[in-house]
């Protein structure tokens, strides 16, 4: 009795195994390793959440509610392009091009540079003008999309992590390469999603003018900061 109910268990586990091969498109393998997609979750998770002029981008627009689904879906976007790159092999060809990261990296400190000074001129503004600004509708789509564009393709720093780094990461898992670049764009895509969303839900108790203030002036030293490490990489040969 037990080997004949052994013997039914062992059959339908060769049906059900062969009705799933069956099943299973061409070219994919017929029990699916979710292991790429998670260890491309964490990874690209871990490279997005260090704070950067991006993210600081994203969280200001969340506070202020303004465009906030187009910059976050420019970031996803971008982010989807830059991977889906890297996983193809260009990574290859940009880690070798010099030159472009060079002209990327001095553009990058310039614009850094113009947004830091327009970011500490708003918190030292006086407290009346804070308060109207609270009220200002802030800039249009077309600018602000045009912002996140280059917050997020004049950072040198994004070729190497996305289209370099990850690139490199997906292709060491052959066939399965997509499915760590997959993981890598769905932690962006959380990534972002939490950061802009949430900065919107608490947007309602940090509509104050000191609070405005004090985040235009920490966004400003950020991208000084970010602008210096920018030149200083340039100066020693980095890029």
């Amino acid at each position: 009795m037990i080997v004949s109910l052994t013997a039914l268990l062992t059959s339908a586990r060769t049906g059900a195994s062969a009705a799933s091969a069956m099943s299973a498109p061409a070219g994919l393998p017929a029990s699916l390793d979710l292991a790429p997609a998670l260890t491309g979750f964490g990874t690209g998770l871990g490279l997005i959440v260090a704070i950067g002029a991006q993210n600081a981008w994203v969280l200001r627009q969340g506070l202020r509610r303004a465009h906030l689904g187009w910059v976050v879906g420019v970031c996803i976007a971008s982010d989807v392009v830059l991977m889906s790159a890297g996983t193809l092999g260009i990574g290859f060809v940009v880690e070798r091009a010099a030159w472009v990261l060079t002209a990327l990296t001095r553009a990058g400190v310039v614009y850094l540079c113009w947004f830091a000074f327009v970011s500490l001129r708003a918190g030292l503004r006086p407290d009346d003008e804070a308060l109207r600004a609270c009220g200002e509708a802030g800039p249009g789509l077309g600018p602000v999309v045009l912002t996140t564009l280059a917050m997020t393709w004049l950072n040198p720093h994004v070729y190497l992590d996305t289209m370099v780094l990850i690139g490199s990461l997906a292709n060491q898992h052959g066939a399965l390469r997509w499915l760590f670049t997959a993981g890598a764009v769905s932690g962006s895509a959380c990534w972002f999603c939490a950061l802009g969303f949430g900065a919107r839900a608490l947007s309602g108790p940090l509509a104050r003018p000191g609070l405005w203030r004090g985040l235009d002036l920490v966004i400003g030293v950020v991208m000084v900061l970010l602008a210096l490490r920018l030149a200083l990489g340039a100066g020693r040969g980095m890029w």
